[in-house]
């Protein structure tokens, strides 16, 4: 084999641990997952934020996958209401944002599947371009153009019994250049309006693109939240208890095949630092 032969395959070799994260220890079926989703749609040719589309193939697929391995579908608040008694295999399905897909194309699918979910929603989201708001060259407007829930969706979606509806905000906020008072306002008040909305009680929350600080939690506490998610890519421990408030997330992508979604399943996160 000549040295040229040799390097390409360790270049491959190299790429495929990086991709799959094959050699990371699989942890315990006994520590519940939680997976985080965006949206269920078609890719985009040439769009930026197609990490965040997986494609309602792909999401059969896993959820066939989840369904054939034996997993039991939570919400997160179910996940952790039972969090000292869950059976192995425990998994929440999280869905960020609020987009319309997620009622049209994602519901279908959980029904199929017999599965449950919980859907963080933004309540001012029609026409936003919260992108920007963490990354000012993110202005291309995708994020405003795609479909979001209207009103007569999130009671749809309400109404399958299926679905848990949580807080993202009023308008997708960046936490770390949010005044104090502000982040109040915009966790208390998401919170009572998406409860009067839904008929809800409304008990867990998401940060943010995943920005928060402990003052955050302290106040995400103080406005009534018992759980929140972040999204820090792992497994959270079953014993000791985790934080409820800072609970990780295993992030799904648009980019994962079957292989790259099983390996995370097993393990939890992606590559060699993440």
């Amino acid at each position: 084999m000549t040295l040229g032969l040799v390097l390409g395959a360790l270049a491959v070799a190299a790429w495929f641990s990086n991709r799959y994260a094959w050699w990371r220890s699989p942890v315990d079926w006994q520590r519940p997952r939680v997976l985080m989703y965006h949206m269920v749609s078609p890719h985009r040719p040439g769009a930026r934020f197609n990490g965040l589309r997986v494609t309602p193939e792909h999401f059969e697929a896993q959820l066939a996958w989840l369904q054939r391995e034996g997993w039991r579908f939570f919400t997160l608040s179910e996940l952790w209401q039972q969090w000292d008694t869950l059976p192995p295999k425990s998994v929440a399905i999280t869905f960020d944002d609020g987009y319309a897909d997620n009622l049209h194309n994602a519901l279908p699918l959980l029904e199929k599947y017999d599965a449950r979910a919980t859907i963080y929603l933004v309540v001012d989201r029609h026409e936003r371009d919260w992108s920007t708001a963490k990354k000012a060259h993110h202005d291309s407007g995708e994020l405003a153009r795609e479909p979001k829930l209207s009103d007569d969706e999130l009671q749809r979606l309400v109404a399958s019994g299926r679905i848990e509806i949580g807080s993202h905000t009023l308008s997708h906020i960046n936490l770390r250049t949010t005044s104090a008072a502000d982040k109040r306002h915009e966790l208390a008040e998401s919170r009572r309006l998406l409860q009067a909305q839904s008929g809800q009680p409304v008990a867990s929350f998401a940060y943010p693109f995943g920005i928060y600080a402990d003052e955050d939690v302290a106040l995400t506490r103080a406005a009534g939240y018992t759980t929140a998610v972040t999204t820090i890519d792992g497994i959270d421990t079953r014993t000791p208890r985790p934080d409820p408030l800072q609970l990780k997330r295993i992030k799904v992508s648009g980019k994962d095949n079957m292989l790259a979604f099983a390996m995370r399943m097993r393990g939890g996160k992606r590559g060699w630092r993440k």
